[in-house]
């Protein structure tokens, strides 16, 4: 009986947030399919539409912690509303503007949405506080969501794909608004506040100081990628961001209320997933596009690739999605039986096996398909995972904060990825410049396979370290170095 009471508690915490994350889900999918339009739209070059991820992932790094603290501080659900609402009103904007410049600034307010799921999963450890198995349900919520998440980006990508060869693009751009302004209204009323909220004032120094290092560092790795490894500004000014950190550190450690307690990284159990969470976000943000491109390279002319079509490259990217579904809600039953550390380590060497299975088997669309599956049941796994595995170490003041924190540094990850990717297919490239191409190096591809891989297991033996009962109900944060929190 008290396994059904859970079920029924459970449906009823995550039951509004799935739409939630259908939606967001949509909203990345959605547009895949119809970026050159919206290039020959806004009158620019293919290439340029390469800024709308750059100044979406740059919004992201910066916003998640200040909402994710605000989340703390005034309540998780208040905070879903205003990123809610930011993201409608930019996706209402977005289809009636013809200006780049404009265009690219709703784009990247639309990247609000980047604060749903660490919110979600703070509010759903705040409001399960009470109820039997805490962590337990807070992973088996983050795996639904997280399938709810990767179902929007599947069916945003497929209606997508068919409405813009039918209708006029403005209105197929005025969909996701539309379907963002109905999930403020779920949320308005079908989602009740954390019940636990800590007040306090904002910490602004520490918010200004950790925004300006990171865009000194993710400006000066866009700079890398576009003017080259050798380019000693761009280098100059990664630097700048890397050594800003301190005086943000420094300033953490002495407020009594920061915006991002810095003493969480010594915890022996959330110091470890925050590491994971930027290994991983060197494969799961930045080894898409370089898959994409591999398989749509012509391996007769340049000796390497699939040649695949549209289709049957979206065709792969679905499997990979539905992969990441199952992998996302086979997480919590599998950490039942062998323990969340040990759930978390086997995703994390999926991926790692994954990506490094591409370095024999890359040259036929079975071995992609093979391949991506791997990948994609330990990549669902740890974004289900490492949000809830974050809430359930961290201090009662700091679910939030440190659910937005996995985000934030898979981010992180994810930038410093793609700029190394970047340069890595650009070398050796340049020869096939004869033939006209303009495809990357095959040596590129496989920097990237091993750069995954290796990451990836790397990660796997960062979480051998973590204590054998974290993340689980029994551990009760008792694992996490209270006493290092209040020096």
């Amino acid at each position: 009986m008290a396994h059904r009471v859970t079920l029924a508690t459970l449906a009823g915490v995550v039951g509004f947030l799935a739409f939630v994350e259908f939606t967001s889900g949509v909203v990345q999918g959605y547009y895949t399919p119809m970026m050159t339009d919206i290039a020959r739209h806004l009158n620019v070059p293919d290439a340029d539409v390469n800024w709308f991820e750059g100044t979406q992932l740059m919004l992201s790094a910066l916003v998640v912690p200040a909402f994710a603290k605000l989340g703390d501080m005034v309540g998780h659900r208040r905070m879903l509303l205003i990123s809610t609402a930011l993201t409608a009103a930019a996706g209402l904007a977005l289809p009636f503007t013809d200006s780049f410049l404009l265009f690219l600034v709703w784009w990247t307010l639309m990247g609000f949405y980047v604060v749903w799921l660490p919110l979600e999963i703070a509010l759903i450890w705040s409001r399960s506080r009470r109820m039997e198995g805490r962590a337990t349900i807070t992973a088996r919520a983050a795996g639904f969501l997280v399938a709810a998440l990767e179902a929007g980006a599947i069916a945003g990508a497929l209606v997508g794909g068919a409405l813009i060869d039918i209708l006029p693009l403005t209105i197929v751009l005025l969909i996701p608004g539309l379907l963002i302004v109905v999930c403020f209204f779920v949320i308005l009323f079908g989602v009740k506040e954390s019940p636990d909220t800590t007040g306090g004032r904002l910490d602004t120094v520490g918010l200004v100081l950790i925004s300006i290092a990171l865009i000194a560092f993710t400006g000066g790795l866009s700079l890398l990628r576009i003017n080259g490894p050798v380019d000693a500004w761009a280098w100059t000014v990664v630097v700048l961001g890397v050594l800003l950190v301190i005086p943000f550190v420094l300033w953490e450690l002495r407020h009594t209320d920061p915006i991002i307690d810095v003493r969480m990284f010594r915890s022996p159990a959330l110091g470890p997933v925050f590491l994971t969470a930027g290994l991983f976000g060197v494969s799961v943000l930045g080894a898409q596009a370089p898959l994409s491109t591999f398989m749509r390279t012509d391996p007769e002319i340049y000796g390497y690739g699939l040649g695949t079509a549209g289709f049957a490259t979206s065709l792969v990217i679905g499997i990979y999605l539905v992969a990441m579904i199952f992998g996302a809600l086979l997480y919590s039953p599998v950490s039942r039986r062998i323990s969340p550390r040990v759930a978390l380590i086997c995703a994390a060497l999926l991926v790692g096996i994954g990506f490094l299975m591409f370095l024999p088997m890359h040259s036929a669309y079975a071995h992609m398909i093979t391949n991506m599956v791997v990948v994609g049941l330990g990549s669902g796994a740890l974004v289900a995972a490492l949000p809830a595995a974050a809430a359930s170490a961290a201090p009662s003041t700091q679910t939030g904060v440190a659910t937005g924190l996995t985000n934030s540094v898979k981010t992180v990850g994810g930038a410093i990825a793609s700029c190394i990717f970047g340069i890595a297919l650009l070398q050796g490239a340049t020869g096939h410049a004869a033939t006209g191409g303009t495809a990357g190096s095959f040596s590129g591809y496989v920097t990237v396979w091993v750069v995954c891989g290796v990451t990836a297991l790397i990660a796997a033996v960062i979480l051998v370290f973590v204590p054998k009962r974290a993340f689980t109900d029994r551990s009760s944060h008792t694992l996490l170095d209270t006493d290092s929190l209040t020096r």
